[in-house]
């Protein structure tokens, strides 16, 4: 479905099912170069299952317009007024990768409008490459095939993962190209990593937070390292955060590498 948010149309993928105001919602954010189809099993499941589902594309971004966030901090202000046009007044978040620092500034803004906060493929400081940031502005192909090699434990997709015979890696690049090509005026795959590269409110954030959060990361994620999540954990175990650790044996893309484990414990961390 559409909603204008900040005087811009807004595609929000509900799972298949009408947004019913009765059920509690979540909300799914992705990834730098991404939009809200990495989220397709997840969503639907939900969908489904009693919650509202809103998989946004961000703007600037596929489906929805508006000017593409430059920070976290932006789309953070994104995220509280999506709530806001879909008149939802409490939202648990789910973000991946860039989404996943959006979803906890989101969350640290918003405090008790946000019932749950699960962060995929995380990490704080999430710092990237000079040499990756310098080739998604001048070489976004080449930036894009070292991502979609880095991203994945594995090129051959398992059979559980959207259907046997996928391939992962041609799926994620031919994503890619859309997403880029979606927005003439800006390079969002550029102006995404510049945001993830310079977010310094994390550790601040964690400290406000009023939700229980689960890390979900991926134990070979080459994109995001668990050891590069220790510390935002750690932050949350020293202000006292109900909080949950899960790994799962793939990379950084767990949703479509081990498409049921990353359903299973985010479907498990929702009935907390």
């Amino acid at each position: 479905m559409y909603l204008t948010v900040n005087n811009a149309p807004t595609y929000c993928y509900t799972g298949g099912k009408p947004f019913n105001p009765a059920q509690p919602t979540v909300v799914f954010i992705h990834g730098v170069l991404n939009d809200h189809s990495v989220w397709i099993l997840q969503s639907r499941y939900l969908a489904h299952h009693g919650w509202n589902v809103l998989a946004v594309d961000l703007p600037g971004h596929c489906k929805s317009e508006g000017e593409a966030p430059s920070s976290v901090e932006q789309a953070a202000d994104f995220i509280g007024a999506l709530l806001d046009a879909a008149g939802v007044e409490k939202a648990a978040l789910v973000g991946h990768s860039w989404g996943s620092l959006i979803a906890l500034e989101a969350a640290s803004r918003l405090k008790d409008r946000v019932s749950h906060l699960a962060l995929v493929g995380t990490a704080y400081p999430m710092k990237v490459s000079p040499a990756l940031i310098d080739a998604s502005l001048n070489d976004p192909v080449k930036a894009m095939t070292m991502v979609n090699v880095f991203s994945r434990s594995t090129l051959c997709a398992p059979p559980s993962a959207l259907g046997p015979g996928t391939w992962v890696y041609g799926a994620g690049m031919a994503l890619g190209r859309r997403v880029l090509a979606s927005n003439a005026d800006v390079n969002v795959f550029h102006r995404g990593f510049v945001a993830c590269d310079t977010y310094a409110g994390g550790d601040a954030a964690m400290q406000t937070l009023t939700c229980p959060v689960l890390f979900l990361l991926g134990a070979v994620d080459q994109m995001t390292t668990p050891k590069a999540a220790q510390g935002l954990i750690k932050a949350a175990q020293a202000a006292g955060k109900k909080h949950t650790v899960v790994y799962v044996p793939v990379g950084h893309h767990q949703m479509t590498e081990a498409p049921d484990a990353t359903l299973f414990a985010l479907r498990d961390f929702l009935r907390t």
